[in-house]
């Protein structure tokens, strides 16, 4: 029986503002959405079945319905702003539901893959592993894939300017607990992955242990800078969870924070004044064993 998932409350409240967050969180490079495509053996599989699963505003599910393949896609969204956003959008071979990562309504082995974008680190546990798991056909892939600013990413990545080490500084000072992809305690979860099967043997019946997903995960990133004014920096910067969870003078100290840094002399910038936002698109995929 499926597990039902809760909606971390900073997730809940960071997300709140659905329209914001899908006007300033960026799309994914399209060489990013094929190699993952690939990776999940959907490329070219006219009117495969795909699950976008934490589909939020549909960042992902547009990309999806976009391409040739003509994709039967179902998103699932336990966040009610989030998923009003996508429905407005009236995608095409889109169905939106109210589900999480530990229950989804979806029959057993309906997916020909299974996208995560922008969230497992949400609910990355072995209960969330068995659900996917059970929405997957035997053989088909689970892929994860996260937009990563220079300012949001790793503890040991180096920001490409100091603008940006000083705003992934700010997020340090943030840490409330909750793991992100920063983090990466996300992979654990396929390390410490397990399932019980009953074997019955001659003389008694005993319990083994079995991967649900295949190791090592794969793993690639893509690297990408894009243009954005001061302004745009610092809306981008606060739909990130933490920054968009403060309020009032604490949030407002963050934001001269930010605009200070920007004015450092090594920011680049291009003829339009657009400072340079580094970052990578990350990719990570997995079959269902």
């Amino acid at each position: 029986m499926a597990t039902p998932f809760t909606l971390a409350s900073e997730a809940a409240r960071g997300f709140s503002n659905a329209a914001q967050y899908d006007q300033y969180r960026p799309s994914y490079p399209a060489e990013a959405v094929d190699k993952l495509l690939t990776h999940l053996g959907v490329a070219g599989l006219k009117n495969a079945r795909v699950v976008d699963l934490a589909c939020g505003t549909g960042k992902f599910t547009e990309l999806l319905t976009a391409r040739p393949e003509e994709y039967e896609v179902v998103g699932v969204e336990p966040h009610r702003e989030m998923r009003e956003e996508l429905v407005k959008k009236n995608l095409a071979r889109v169905k939106v539901l109210d589900g999480d990562a530990g229950n989804m309504p979806i029959g057993e082995g309906w997916g020909d893959a299974l996208v995560a974008a922008q969230a497992f680190h949400w609910f990355a546990t072995e209960a969330s592993l068995k659900e996917i798991h059970r929405v997957l056909r035997p053989g088909a892939a689970f892929g994860m894939i996260w937009n990563v600013e220079d300012y949001n990413g790793p503890k040991a990545w180096t920001p490409t300017t100091k603008w940006e080490q000083e705003l992934k500084d700010i997020i340090a000072e943030l840490e409330d607990g909750h793991p992100r992809f920063r983090h990466m305690i996300w992979r654990q979860v396929f390390e410490k992955q397990q399932d019980t099967t009953p074997l019955q043997t001659l003389k008694d019946t005993f319990a083994q242990k079995l991967p649900l997903f295949s190791l090592p995960i794969g793993e690639d990133t893509v690297k990408w800078t894009v243009w954005l004014s001061d302004e745009g920096v610092w809306k981008r910067y606060s739909t990130l969870s933490q920054i968009a969870n403060q309020e009032g003078e604490k949030k407002e100290q963050i934001q001269e924070r930010v605009f200070k840094a920007l004015k450092d002399p090594s920011t680049e910038r291009n003829e339009k004044g657009e400072v340079a936002v580094h970052g990578v698109t990350y990719l990570a995929w997995t079959s269902r064993v």
